[in-house]
């Protein structure tokens, strides 16, 4: 029975190793099997700047959760995740998987296990950003890269050079290319639904709490202003981009908006103390009864799960189901 090399290095010493390694060698000199990797890279712009990727590498650890999904639909197996922030159900191959080590959460990291994994390709940024530096430090054997959508940049032009990135990286080009067709098909349909009049405003349920999303800059809702050219009912700018802006139900009423679009943070089970739903947060409250997208059923709900992910696939099942209520209500 063959023993793993990177199990062996646990648990023998370096003596006790070799003689190990020369049994499974066997002595054959022949060549008959090329067992040496694949040396084979390309060539990347991450968020900072050239960098040489290997292909197919075998060794892969994820820390960013617009790739999780991606990763999961082209089998692409992990060696360490950060699973406090993966959700339950979500990508069970990882998270339940006990060879897959724990990276645990952007606020409490075990960067020791990066190392651990030892890992050909750490895939970082997005809630590990402020790690990069050290998780490069750390793994100076690894490639580290950071190709989460830039603050600053067109949203749905990141999304799409994201997945671009990783099908050059898994050699998955063509998956790349489908997965980025469905995702603009989605983005069109729901431009071609949308009356180009009707005002959206775009909310955070978190904490029993209301939330306003801004346009262009707000927390996942707020791209998709400017991608579908969205009509905003409150024009105001962010100011904390991640969680939401402070606002009173009043205030929503008084914007009256035609549509509102929710994403009920909590519903991804991240949240804390006592769970309330968006939709009844926003269903009974007296103060909303009258505005016009309350009365003509025109509010959307984010899948609960979108918080955790916020990748492509999020987004063009997003703008399908925007694509169906807007042309539902024309």
């Amino acid at each position: 029975m063959s023993v793993p090399v990177r199990r062996l290095t646990a648990t023998l010493g370096a003596g006790a190793l070799a003689l190990v390694l020369a049994a499974c060698g066997g002595g054959s000199s022949s060549g008959d099997e090329d067992t040496t990797a694949s040396t084979e890279t390309v060539t990347i712009e991450d968020n900072h700047g050239t960098v040489e990727v290997p292909v197919k590498p075998e060794r892969v650890v994820a820390l960013d959760n617009h790739v999780f999904e991606t990763l999961s639909e082209w089998d692409v197996p992990l060696v360490a995740a950060p699973k406090a922030i993966m959700g339950k159900d979500l990508w069970p191959e990882y998270t339940d998987d006990e060879e897959v080590l724990d990276v645990g959460s952007h606020r409490e990291p075990n960067l020791e296990s990066i190392v651990a994994a030892e890992p050909d390709l750490i895939i970082g940024g997005f809630r590990f950003s402020e790690s990069y530096d050290e998780i490069k430090a750390q793994n100076p054997d690894a490639v580290v890269i950071e190709i989460e959508p830039r603050e600053g940049e067109d949203h749905a032009t990141e999304l799409k050079r994201q997945v671009e990135i990783l099908g050059k990286i898994f050699d998955r080009e063509d998956d790349a290319e489908e997965i980025n067709a469905e995702y603009d098909n989605a983005v069109a349909a729901a431009k071609d639904a949308y009356n180009g009049e009707d005002t959206v405003v775009g909310l955070i349920t978190s904490g029993g709490e209301i939330s306003y999303s801004a346009p262009v800059t707000g927390r996942s809702i707020g791209a998709l202003y400017p991608t579908l050219d969205l009509v905003p009912a409150i024009d105001q700018k962010a100011d904390d981009t991640s969680h939401g802006d402070d606002i009173s139900v009043e205030a929503i009423a008084a914007a009256n908006p035609d549509w509102i679009v929710v994403l009920d943070r909590d519903g991804a089970g991240v949240g804390e103390g006592e769970y309330r739903p968006a939709k009844e947060l926003i269903g009974e409250s007296q103060a909303l009864a009258s505005v016009t997208a309350v009365t003509e059923d025109q509010v959307v709900y984010l899948d609960p799960n979108f918080y955790l992910t916020e990748d492509i696939q999020a987004y063009t099942s997003l703008y399908q189901q925007l694509a169906e209520a807007f042309s539902a209500s024309a």
